[in-house]
Formats: C-alpha cells, structure tokens, sequence
C-alpha cells in the first residue's frame, strides 16, 4: 500500500442532534453512527493486509500508541518486527481519546502518592510523569509529525469549594517535589478562563498540551513503516504458546515464531495469556462533538483555547477542536447502551448544558467511544511476564503521553539498554481474587461515585 492513512468517507456532519434534545432522550434518535471525529482528517486504514512473515526478532500485539513507540526503537536498532492488530491499525483508544496530554501524574495527589509509596519513590514518580510530557514534544518534533500539537494548557475546575483548597495544596507540593509550575484561578477570575459559573475556581497546569490523536497515530504508523517495520491489520492473536528461546503466535490461518513478544493491547487485551485477563479491566469511554459554534460565542466559553478538566470522582472532560470552533466532550459511556445507541451519550450532553447552558441549540455531530485500560492499583505498568512475555499497558485514562512513553521504555528493556530503566520497573502489576467479577462492577461502582459527587461525599 502506499499510504497505511485514508481519508474518512463518512458525511461531514453525520448525526444533527440538538445537545438539548439529546440531554432530554428523545425517543427519535435511536442510534448514531459512532464515528470518531478524528477520522475526518485521519481515519484507520481498511488494507487488504497480507499474511505476516512465519518469523519475526519481536512480533508487537497492537498497533496503538504503545506498540508504535515501542516498533520506532527496536525497528530502528535492526530488529525484524512484525506490528499486528486484531482490527485495522488505530481503530482502537488510540484514535478514539481526547487529545489531551498531561504529565502522567493525574491520578493521585502528590502527598497521597508519598503515603503510598514513601517520598523517594514518590518524587521518582511524579519526575518521570515530567518526562512523559516532555518526551512526546520531542517525538513529534523529531518525526515532523502535523498534529496541532500546542502546549494550550490545562484548566481544572473546583466542583465544591472545599475541591479548591485542596487542589492549591497540591499544586504546591508538586511545585515542591517536582519542579512543576502551575497556579490557582479563583472563582472571581476564571471567566479568564472559562465562560462559565459552574465551577468554584480551578487549577491551571500551563505546560499541559493537546494534539490531533488521529493525526498523531498516522505519523506514529507511517515513521514506524519507513523504519522496516511490517505492520498488519486484520490479525488477531488467539493464543501465545510459550517454550525456550522462542514463541509461537497462534491466528486464525497462520503462526508466527518469535524470539521476543510485546503486549500493547490496553483495554482491548484479549486472547494473551490469564496473566493480563486478571489485570486489566476494560471500561468505556465516550466522546461527542459539536458542529461549528459561532467564533463570538466560543471565545466567550472558551477564550485561551485549553484543555478542562474537573474534581468529580466520575468527572468529564473537554477541549476546543484543534483549528475549529467545535467542542469535543467526554466522560464515563453508559455502560448499559452499545455505542451506537443514543443513551451511551445522553449524559455527556446533560454534563455540557450544565457547564454551557447557550449550547442548548448547538447539534452534536460526532458521537462515539472506546476502551480504556484500568488496573487494580491505578498505576500503569510495563514489564515481563513469567513466561517471558514483555508488556507495556494499564494507563487508567492518561493515556496519550503514558503509552508513547511506556512503549519506548519497553524496548530499550528489550534491547538490553540502560536507558530503559524506568521509576515504574519496581512497581508490582496486581491482579485480584475477584478479578472475574470486576468487569460486570464496573457500571455499580461508577454510580455510586456518581451519587457520591452530586452528594458531595
């Protein structure tokens, strides 16, 4: 093929549905077409994909974010990799997330983080998150990847007032810690920020960035081709029988033997071993989009054109398009509706009136989810399996500047290099005795977090 990227063939506008009449339910609107945004500009490529070769140094299992990163380096240090895919490459959260880029350090504050792990490994946490950042700038700027990556910024919005507080403790002890500059917005002030009185002030992490994810996955995808890697779609690995030096990758039709094998599935990891079907809980994220929002009004909502985030429990989050006035929201799917259906987005219509009651006329016309990777601990991990099996996943919702990191750690491991050591490497990856039963707790627990954030718990 002469280009692994196509341009998306759906409508411009595919769906037209008012966010109030959404918000509301209305019994009209059945379904959705489920197309990602992102695919407008950079859409999965469909193939045909030949068969791999039958041996391969290292054969990667996905074709995202993290098996990209990690394809890059050991494609380039001369090993024969084969990238393989159960659907098109990118079709998963890699072309279906936000576009927001954070330090990594966003799930636990940084005292919480000390009282886990002691301050020495804490601080070696929170530097390494840094280093995540920093490292995807790097990436696109060395691969001359077009994204409309830009360091826009992060604004968190305080939900109580009590939220407040204890964010500006906390941005206090990650300046102390971890050198990271950052500042409080009082309520007084964040319609500097913000064009809304939802919030009771917030935090603003000036460093934190945004990109086109679909454009940096086609980037990601095409550099790891130039590099003599062969990337496959259409593949999905059923099982992996591991003994001496090598590894047998079982397919529908084929096989493959490999010295080395990499998992890079995230929340779409299946058929790999019990080893990860006991640490990985898949959870589905949504996203919608608006049309274009007139430019006065969206410099009111919007003025500085950053990234946003709040301190619910089961919080959401939203950007501007990148060079368009159009919203991008997300949050929590309704785990009980496909993605198709209407009641998967219905809140995250609710969610934005509350923030933006003048969008009420404004239509939806994107709408769509993906899987998300959770771990018992909510840290992510990377390592090797005792069978031998290298894995790099577990990004719990951040995962734009974790997997682009944790891809390129992986390999230096594989290749031997010092440079692969990582602050994570110590960190054991859990699985649970009632793993079985998380997957069907997903739903229970996140509306008790619901109940607990309306209630203020």
């Amino acid at each position: 093929m002469s280009s692994f990227i196509e341009t998306a063939s759906a409508e411009n506008e595919p769906l037209g549905i008012p966010l109030s009449e959404l918000a509301e339910g209305w019994g009209k609107y059945w379904s959705t077409p489920a197309i990602p945004f992102w695919w407008r500009a950079a859409a999965p490529s469909s193939g045909p994909w030949p068969i791999p070769a039958r041996k391969a140094d290292v054969v990667v299992i996905g074709a995202g974010f993290t098996g990209l990163s990690a394809a890059l380096v050991l494609a380039r240090a001369g090993r024969n990799v084969v990238v393989v895919d159960a659907g098109a490459p990118g079709f998963g959260a890699s072309t279906r997330n936000g576009g927001q880029v954070g330090s990594g350090n966003q799930k636990f504050r940084v005292k919480t983080l000390i009282q886990m792990k002691g301050e020495r490994k804490a601080v070696e946490l929170l530097r390494e998150g840094i280093e995540m950042l920093d490292g995807i700038e790097t990436l696109i700027k060395q691969e001359k990847i077009d994204c409309s990556f830009t360091r826009c910024g992060r604004f968190r919005g305080a939900m109580r007032r009590e939220h407040y507080d204890g964010m500006a403790r906390d941005l206090d002890d990650l300046k102390r810690y971890a050198g990271v500059e950052s500042c409080m917005i009082s309520r007084a002030e964040q319609r500097q920020e913000i064009g809304s009185d939802l919030f009771y002030g917030g935090s603003l992490l000036p460093r934190d960035a945004s990109l086109h994810p679909g454009k940096y996955h086609a980037g990601l995808l095409n550099a790891v081709i130039k590099a003599g890697a062969a990337v496959h779609g259409q593949a999905a690995v059923r099982g992996i029988t591991s003994g001496g030096a090598k590894h047998t990758l079982c397919f529908d039709n084929f096989q493959i033997q490999a010295r080395d094998v990499l998992v890079a599935t995230n929340g779409y990891t299946r058929d790999v071993g019990a080893f990860f079907r006991k640490r990985i809980i898949p959870i589905r994220s949504a996203q919608l989009t608006t049309e274009t929002i007139p430019a006065h009004t969206f410099d009111e909502l919007m003025p500085k054109r950053r990234v946003y985030g709040n301190t619910n429990r089961v919080f959401f989050y939203f950007r501007p398009a990148p060079d368009e006035n159009r919203l991008i929201w997300g949050g929590r799917a309704n785990h009980f509706a496909s993605d198709s259906a209407l009641a998967a987005y219905v809140h995250l219509a609710r969610d934005a009136l509350r923030t933006f009651p003048v969008l009420k006329d404004v239509k939806v016309s994107y709408a769509w989810s993906g899987l998300i990777g959770y771990t018992f601990d909510e840290f992510p991990h990377l390592g090797r399996t005792p069978d031998g099996i290298h894995y790099a996943m577990g990004y719990c919702g951040t995962g734009i500047s974790r997997s682009t990191h944790f891809g390129r750690k992986i390999a230096l491991k594989m290749l031997g290099k010092a440079e692969g050591r990582s602050a994570f490497d110590e960190l054991g990856f859990p699985s649970h005795f009632f793993h079985a039963f998380a997957k069907p707790a997903v739903p229970a627990v996140e509306a008790w977090y619901r109940v607990r954030d309306v209630m203020g718990l």
